[in-house]
């Protein structure tokens, strides 16, 4: 049985100081009315890894960065490595949200790499898929979504599927307060799933968890995780509070 796995995604917010805040609100919640048997990872801005790492150790809460440059070192400024992120105290690593497919142009190609630097480094990925409202109502969704993770993990043997965590994220649904309907989703994590076995086998592809994310909250994450195919979430705006995030938690028994 797949264990859910919920991410806080906090994105481009809060200092070190508000990170610090958060740890000790959620580590208060979790010491009181307990954390429930998900898998809880949170993924701060670079500069509060290390400051939440300090802050939550001893915890079940793990730690996640939101991107990663797919090279150990180098001349590339404001990028981040693989093994820097180890070192600041994450364990999973998100590659190819939207965000970063729109605003910063990362290919299918270039996903790849980051997939295979995280994987080197001893980081399970995160990786994030999804269609645009026009694609969904063009009937591309299927053939979009496949075609990402066919793309991101290209050459890559069915080993990966121990430690990947996939997470669908229709664009549309991102910071937008819409969210897709729980069956909609399931319909999604189903073909996700299915390509996975054509990829890699049955027992490979049963072993990879899917999330959803696009406005998953307090009010809609049981429906979410009573589909078959969906097991956890990626959470973006109620994930950057603690008493929210914590309902999620508590949500996934």
């Amino acid at each position: 049985m797949r264990r859910p796995i919920l991410a806080a995604n906090w994105k481009m917010y809060k200092t070190t100081a508000e990170a610090t805040a958060f740890a000790a609100e959620l580590l208060a919640l979790l010491k009181e009315r307990g954390g429930g048997q998900c898998e809880i990872v949170v993924c701060p801005p670079f500069t509060a890894l290390a400051v939440l790492r300090d802050a939550l150790a001893g915890s079940p809460v793990e730690l996640g960065g939101q991107n990663l440059y797919p090279q150990k070192e180098g001349a590339y400024t404001g990028e981040i490595s693989g093994s820097m992120l180890r070192e600041a105290g994450a364990s999973y690593a998100i590659i190819g949200h939207s965000e970063r497919r729109q605003y910063f142009g990362e290919s299918d190609a270039f996903l790849n790499e980051k997939v295979k630097a995280a994987l080197s480094e001893g980081l399970k990925p995160i990786l994030c898929v999804g269609e645009t409202l026009a694609q969904r109502r063009g009937g591309e969704m299927a053939s979009v979504c496949q075609g990402q993770l066919a793309g991101a993990l290209a050459g890559l043997d069915p080993s990966i599927c121990d430690t990947l965590v996939i997470a669908y994220e229709p664009v549309w649904a991102i910071g937008t307060g819409e969210s897709a309907q729980a069956a909609d989703a399931q319909e999604t994590a189903g073909l996700l799933r299915q390509w996975l076995r054509e990829a890699y086998g049955a027992t490979a592809a049963d072993q990879v968890r899917i999330q959803y994310g696009g406005s998953a909250k307090p009010e809609n994450i049981a429906g979410y995780l009573a589909m078959p195919d969906i097991d956890g979430a990626l959470i973006g705006g109620a994930g950057l509070k603690a008493a929210s995030y914590w309902a999620m938690i508590q949500a996934a028994g």
